[in-house]
């Protein structure tokens, strides 16, 4: 029987050594050991992520740049496609140190293609413009661009034998339609920035509009009068004659002057309280008869600029009231209780939600405020003056908004939001609920909804409860 080994080998030589106790000594060596190594890890780790964040950004600055190379590429199809990419950049990112240096190659290729381009192409350059003020905002920077492509802009509105997909959008209203930026929303949305959106600064509060009235930049009160001018000339075609008739347009040009109405409608929105009640004396009578459009986003438009006429003229005469008021409240009433069978279905329910906000706007003055959330703060579209100046924007970032309503500081400004607040990743984390409570709150939400639904639905209750 063999009795068991005492000593163990060393591998590195044939000598035999004594196994010796573990010690605290050697215990503490061991844990020392351990932390430094996961120090070390960590620390690795950190650089790591540290890296891969800066060859991520090198690599998305090295695709901004031959997007904007290829903005003068032979093929329009090339070119198309690096507007495309830089707006979509510009909508979902803030890029004013890289865009600072390179503003003036930008807007070279900008006017390039505005003047060179097709509609498809024009109309990219169009919003890729309007981007390009959003990102550099309201300093001398924006003043150069405006400067070098005010007059391109306003040489193609006015352009009656111009391409007609460059003055107008695709099928689709700015606000209510999936059509890209019109050249007329583009140029609106110039004016506005340098006559004061933000450094002229306009304040809302409460239906209550203010305006500082004092040059800035390039544009004064009469550019924005002569602008507004231009845009009247266009929608005003669309105005029922003084026998009833109406002049027959196709559905491009009805989408142009579409546009031209918003465009309008958002410079109304800087105005003082004179041109203000000229605009009223002028258009308010003659604007019902847009509502009886066949196009249902101008339809839209024409509801949605009465509602906004009608705040601007309680805000200067709380006691406002026009003479054909019942007229109007009666067809504003119709549009939301619309049951015409030879119109889309998508259109009636866009058409009638639109309608209920414009019918109670207009006999009681009332607005159905919109909570807009982003990040840990939130904001109130709380009246028709504000969601004007929401939707434009929204027109041009699209889904990028509410990214830009917490860290752009330009459109911080224009909303009074005050400077962009920093929130860490954890706290973000925290304020999120979980997917079952959300689970609790939806399944609450639906049973006290179909509780409601099937009481009004039911045939035995008093009307008079309602």
């Amino acid at each position: 029987m063999k009795m068991p080994r005492s000593k163990k080998r060393n591998n590195r030589g044939g000598q035999q050594r004594a196994v010796q106790p573990f010690s605290d000594e050697d215990a503490s060596i061991e844990t020392l050991s351990r932390c430094s190594s996961f120090s070390d890890t960590n620390s690795v780790a950190e650089e790591a992520g540290e890296v891969s964040e800066d060859v991520a950004q090198e690599d998305f600055q090295f695709k901004l740049k031959g997007f904007i190379d290829s903005t003068v590429d032979k093929s329009a199809k090339t070119r198309q496609s690096a507007l495309d990419g830089l707006k979509t950049a510009m909508a979902t990112k803030l890029l004013y140190e890289f865009i600072l240096d390179r503003r003036m190659t930008v807007t070279d290729s900008i006017e390039r293609c505005l003047k060179k381009g097709k509609g498809e192409e024009q109309r990219a350059a169009a919003s890729l413009a309007c981007l390009l003020c959003i990102q550099l905002g309201s300093g001398i920077e924006s003043e150069e661009v405006f400067k070098t492509l005010k007059p391109v802009f306003k040489t193609i509105l006015n352009d009656g034998a111009a391409n007609i997909q460059a003055r107008q959008a695709g099928a689709g209203s700015v606000t209510h339609g999936a059509g890209g930026a019109s050249v007329a929303g583009v140029y609106t949305m110039f004016v506005v920035l340098f006559s004061g959106l933000a450094v002229v600064r306009f304040k809302v509060c409460r239906r209550c509009l203010q305006l500082i009235a004092h040059r800035v930049f390039c544009v004064t009160l009469q550019d924005v009068y002569a602008t507004m001018e231009c845009f009247e000339s266009l929608f005003s075609r669309s105005y029922a004659k003084a026998d009833g008739s109406r002049a027959a347009f196709g559905p491009q040009t009805t989408v142009l002057h579409t546009h031209a109405l918003l465009a309008w409608a958002l410079l109304l929105t800087i105005c003082p309280a004179s041109e203000v009640q000229n605009v009223l004396r002028k258009h308010l009578p003659r604007m019902p008869s847009l509502l009886e459009s066949e196009d249902v986003n101008m339809r839209i438009a024409a509801g949605e600029t009465i509602a906004l006429l009608f705040e601007l003229a309680r805000d200067l005469d709380p006691d406002f009231e026009p003479e054909e008021l019942e007229p109007l409240c009666g067809k504003l009433n119709a549009l939301a209780t619309d049951c015409n069978k030879h119109r889309a279905k998508n259109d009636k329910r866009k058409q009638r939600s639109v309608f209920r906000d414009v019918l109670r706007a207009v006999e009681e003055g009332d607005f159905q405020t919109e909570t807009i959330r982003f990040g840990t703060e939130r904001m109130d579209i709380d009246c028709w003056v504000r969601k004007r100046m929401y939707d434009a924007f929204r027109e041009f970032v699209g889904s990028g908004m509410n990214y830009h309503l917490q860290a752009n500081e330009f459109i911080r400004d224009v909303f009074e939001l005050g400077p962009p607040v920093m929130v860490d990743s954890a706290t973000l984390k925290a304020m999120k609920i979980s997917r079952f409570e959300r689970h609790l709150y939806n399944a609450a939400a639906f049973k006290a909804r179909t509780k409601a639904r099937s009481k009004v639905r039911d045939k035995r209750v008093d009307v008079g409860e309602f």
